[in-house]
């Protein structure tokens, strides 16, 4: 049998299988399926000027699986500390908003990963404080986006400061990713840090990519993963198994590839892989 055929015959039993599972329920009879995000995190999600439909890899994928899942896809701009309370308490049926999938995480809800990707620093150019790690940033403001794992990353270098003897980082946490990184362009931090995909869509896009640099490498690599409430097996399974289809027939790829992101591919869909990757 021809390659391509056997491969979209495979998918195409995948997504029948999905249907299968879904049963009678509200999901068949094609209910909206609610989706978390926080919409201001480009490449990943983000709004265009003038445009209210959300962009980003992040969006495009939850819209591929909405159609394979045989459900509209709504999509609800949440802060990012609600995501995982919204999804939950039912409020959402998912979140898909470039969350890493920690082993604290995981006591809230499941986790479906799709894609791998580390944090990373972005600083003006010429990088004058020579910063390539986090043990750099002490005693220098620093920006981050309120309870992501960047947070959690800056206030635990800031307490190895003050342990040797060394300034703390003078943290600056603001409720979103952009108004973060607002304080980095007005000059009010030195430092701005969140996702490595992110710091490496800004460096290349603010001022032409001139005017800002990635410092350093990407640390503490995690998978992102799809939230999805805890006792709800069915669609965690049904997202599993659209996902898969989606990397199956190469749609995942093509999104990627749309979005620059290869680099984070995954080749399968595990469910809370991310306890494999924290120390």
């Amino acid at each position: 049998m021809d390659f391509k055929l056997a491969r979209c015959l495979a998918a195409l039993c995948v997504s029948a299988s999905i249907f299968v599972s879904l049963g009678t329920s509200a999901a068949a009879a094609g209910a909206p399926l609610r989706i978390g995000s926080d919409i201001s995190y480009a490449p990943l999600e983000f709004f265009s000027k003038g445009n209210p439909n959300p962009r980003g890899f992040d969006m495009d994928l939850a819209r591929a699986l909405g159609a394979r899942l045989g459900r509209p896809v709504q999509f609800l701009n949440r802060s990012f500390d609600s995501l995982l309370g919204g999804v939950a308490d039912g409020t959402l049926d998912l979140a898909i908003s470039a969350i890493s999938d920690t082993r604290a995480r995981e006591q809230k809800v499941s986790f479906v990963d799709y894609f791998l990707a580390g944090s990373g620093m972005l600083v003006p150019a010429g990088n004058r404080y020579h910063i390539f790690s986090l043990a750099a940033l002490c005693g220098l403001p620093v920006d981050v986006q309120f309870a992501t794992s960047q947070a959690i990353a800056l206030q635990a270098q800031s307490v190895a400061c003050k342990r040797v003897g060394l300034a703390p980082i003078l943290l600056q946490q603001r409720a979103t990713d952009d108004a973060a990184l607002s304080m980095l362009l007005s000059g009010k931090s030195d430092v701005h840090v969140t996702d490595f995909p992110v710091i490496a869509y800004l460096a290349r896009t603010l001022d032409g990519g001139k005017r800002y640099v990635v410092a350093g490498r990407q640390f503490d690599v995690v998978p992102y993963g799809i939230a999805v409430a805890k006792n709800d097996v069915a669609l965690t399974d049904a997202v599993q198994s659209a996902l898969q289809s989606l990397i199956a027939d190469g749609t995942y790829d093509r999104l990627l590839a749309k979005w620059g992101l290869g680099q984070g591919a995954l080749r399968s869909t595990p469910i809370d892989a991310g306890t494999l990757y924290e120390h």
